[in-house]
């Protein structure tokens, strides 16, 4: 049973400068839920650095390279089997107590991990964090966009997508240097204090307009912009809610409604062109990748270079280049970017497996140029996906269109990681490159027509410029 604290907001405001809209307990609430997503980071990303140790112990494990192999496999499958049954919790439970729930299969996996000697025990393992994947994506991107004001949702809201990349920086520095079973026990309080932290935070007011409880409405929004002088935010979202609850929120009505049929097509859109574009290769495969590509930098090494400056990289780009470029503009860029590198590392494997050219004074192109991928992905391919997630739905099928996120997530996650070992086992290890390069160019060139723009918006004008035209569209866009 998860505990939920209530937190006591009449002690949240100072006895000075009540009226003054503060963002920062958005962007606290917004950080505490990265924990979650750090830890899925984790689980998500833990083959990296134990597919090759795990494959290579045959004492303690006796698991082949082929069965290791479906760690990456079973995560995305098990999200798919079960988005389906998450639909409704957000919209019943809350979408905070539904984050709640995350952290009972997170600490459940890293004892299976920590404590697993056979492959079915750690299969057991990644089957649990697919299922933490799929709570937290159905989740999270409504919770982080119903609680900040657009101007901390385009900033802080990118958090969600970084977190995952801390995640997997930290599982290859942890396992590089720790076994197994150490590595879990480093890991596990990590969910433990996403579950007390985040039990102090309040839920969101959205949720608490839709089941008609206004004065815990009101309490939240005092919370998250701590200040009592919330009335005209109130009324504004009161309507806005309304509005949106006033439309039919079946199923149907997610392709019936222009508006939402827009949304769903340009959410899956962007989830699926995130997943192909190879970026998942590079976060489950990491060490993987830098052994095949070899070099005079170990794969230990290199994958902590590699996964600690993603992670810069893309702080660096939540300070300096989201609040500069459009939604659209950041991802067109990032994919068509990624694509040309992506189309120079294939020819550069080619080149080195299956000719005579003698590549030896080149062994620093590997790393660098998956470090020019990082550069570019980290402009819109890692962050914009789950951002624009976070904005697209109308409130009476927002928990309904996250489930698509979810399957969406799944399928592109299974099918790049099948693709990757499976090409790359038939064709070369090039081929794979090659796939995600071609991805990465249509994306970017269809990116154009399918996905709106969103930057400094409200949720409720981001509903409104879906219900129009195009022409109207953009004719608003060069206008601005």
């Amino acid at each position: 049973m998860v505990v939920e604290i209530p937190f006591p907001f009449s002690l949240c405001l100072p006895n000075s400068k009540k009226n003054e809209e503060k963002q920062w307990p958005q962007i606290v609430a917004i950080i505490i839920s990265t924990f979650a997503g750090i830890t899925n980071g984790l689980l998500y990303s833990w083959a990296s650095p134990f597919l090759i140790k795990i494959t290579q112990d045959k004492v303690n494990y006796n698991i082949t390279e082929e069965q290791a192999s479906h760690f990456n496999t079973i995560h995305p499958m098990a999200m798919l089997l079960v988005s389906p049954l998450f639909a409704k919790l957000p919209d019943t439970f809350g979408r905070k107590r539904t984050l709640l729930l995350i952290s009972v299969p997170q600490i459940i996996a890293w004892l299976c991990l920590g404590f697993g000697k056979s492959v079915y025990v750690f299969y057991i393992a990644k089957i649990l964090a697919g299922f933490c994947d799929a709570v937290f994506f159905a989740a999270m991107p409504i919770y982080v966009g119903e609680i900040a004001i657009p101007a901390v949702r385009g900033s802080w809201g990118n958090l969600l997508a970084i977190s995952y990349y801390i995640g997997e920086f930290l599982i290859n520095v942890i396992g590089s240097y720790c076994e197994i079973r150490s590595t879990s026990f480093i890991c596990i309080p990590l969910p433990m204090m996403f579950l007390v932290l985040f039990s102090m935070m309040p839920e969101s007011p959205y949720f608490y307009l839709m089941r008609g409880e206004e004065e815990k409405a009101r309490e939240s929004l005092i919370f998250l912009r701590r200040t009592t002088n919330i009335e005209a935010a109130f009324t504004q979202l009161k309507a806005d809610v309304a509005r949106q609850m006033s439309e039919s929120g079946t199923w149907k009505d997610l392709f019936k409604i222009k508006s939402n049929r827009k949304a769903l097509t340009a959410g899956i859109f962007l989830r699926f062109s995130q997943q192909m574009s190879g970026m998942i290769v590079f976060i489950t495969y990491t060490q993987y990748v830098f052994q095949k590509s070899g070099g005079d930098i170990s794969h230990e090494v290199g994958s902590m270079i590699y996964t600690g400056l993603q992670v810069g990289l893309n702080f660096l780009v939540l300070l300096f280049v989201v609040s500069k470029l459009s939604r659209r503009t950041s991802y067109i860029v990032s994919l068509l970017c990624t694509a040309l590198i992506l189309y120079v590392m294939a020819t550069f494997y080619y080149i080195d497996s299956y000719t005579k050219i003698d590549l030896s004074a080149y062994k620093w192109v590997p790393i660098s140029t998956m470090v020019i991928y990082q550069v570019f992905a980290s402009v819109g391919i890692t962050i914009i996906p789950t951002l624009m997630l976070s904005e697209l739905f109308s409130a009476s099928i927002k928990a309904k269109a996250m489930v698509f996120m979810v399957l969406t997530f799944g399928l592109g996650s299974f099918l790049t990681n099948y693709i990757f070992y499976y090409v790359n086992t038939l064709l070369g290890f090039f081929a794979p490159f090659y796939v995600f390069a071609i991805c990465n160019t249509l994306a970017g060139v269809l990116s154009f027509f399918v996905i709106p723009e969103t930057k400094g918006k409200t949720l409720e004008e981001i509903q409104q410029l879906l219900k129009r035209g195009k022409n109207d569209v953009l004719k608003e866009e060069t206008r601005l």
